[in-house]
């Protein structure tokens, strides 16, 4: 496998990030784990947002990690890519409704 700036092996690492700063490191993971919980929303709900959120924040890491846990939360192969184009859809409209704030700016300076 030719090698990339992101380790896949760094994602088994992820729990070492307390060793610099044990106190804040628990803080994080007992958070993280407490917000994936089983609440208003399923597990499965849950790893799909994660996993459309991974595409959308470009976390190669968070993108393997969501998308076996998806799969092992019982979602399917259709349901995941759905979610992608959720985050897809979102994350361009963001970008584009960015447009009126030029079109604002176009405004005030040819006016």
């Amino acid at each position: 496998m030719e090698k990339t700036y992101y380790d896949p092996k760094d994602l088994k690492k992820f729990g070492n990030i307390t060793e610099l700063q044990p106190e804040l490191g628990k803080k994080f993971f007992d958070y993280y784990g407490d917000v994936f919980k089983e609440g208003a929303l399923t597990q499965r709900e849950k790893s799909l947002i994660a996993l459309a959120v991974s595409h959308a924040v470009q976390c190669p890491y968070c993108i393997d990690a969501y998308t076996s846990d998806s799969l092992e939360k019982g979602a399917d192969e259709a349901q995941m890519m759905e979610a992608i184009h959720v985050a897809a859809a979102i994350k361009s409209g963001a970008v584009l409704v960015h447009g009126v704030q030029m079109m604002n700016k176009i405004d005030d300076l040819t006016m």
